[in-house]
């Protein structure tokens, strides 16, 4: 048996789901996210979409399963996740989703605890209220989820003191 010296990424073709367990398969997502199994979530999205790439629902749970990986060490980005939000297929939708990647990048810097990271929170949830309140100005009026969720920013930012972050006041060198 030869071993090679070289490392190379195995490549594999993906096996395709059946159209009919669409719906079921999306369960499973959903059901891994609250099982705090994101990665197992956000790969079920993905099968959707190759077969399906206009499932608004595969792609509100691929963007969520994408914020619950900020901050770890393979974490996704910010910006995976908002190119996601701006292409859901109602305005309501794109705005409000983006509000959470906000809310929940928020929370990672929060939880980080690295210098200037509490300026960071405060910012990124200052941005999140920012489109909860674009997105509650179109909303309809039985769907509180944008008022709630922009309540939660403020309770975050006045429980842990956050705030804008200082002007840097560097005297300026003749």
């Amino acid at each position: 048996m030869t071993t090679s010296t070289t490392s190379e990424t195995q490549q594999f073709e993906l096996k395709p789901l059946s159209k009919d367990g669409i719906e079921a398969s999306l369960g499973k997502a959903e059901h891994y996210r609250l099982l705090n199994q994101p990665r197992l979530a956000e790969s079920i999205c993905l099968d959707v979409l190759i077969i399906n790439p206009d499932n608004h629902r595969a792609s509100v749970i691929l963007l969520l399963s994408l914020t619950d990986q900020f901050g770890e060490p393979s974490a996704k980005t910010t910006n995976q996740a908002l190119v996601i939000a701006k292409g859901l297929k109602d305005e309501y939708s794109r705005i409000y989703y983006s509000g959470i990647v906000h809310e929940r990048q928020g929370a990672t810097a929060l939880k980080s605890g690295t210098p200037g990271s509490n300026f960071d929170a405060y910012e990124w949830y200052r941005e999140a209220m920012e489109f909860y309140e674009k997105a509650d100005a179109i909303n309809a009026d039985d769907n509180n989820d944008p008022a709630l969720r922009w309540n939660t920013c403020a309770r975050i930012i006045m429980e842990s003191n956050l705030c804008e972050r200082p002007a840097d006041n560097f005297p300026v060198l003749e």
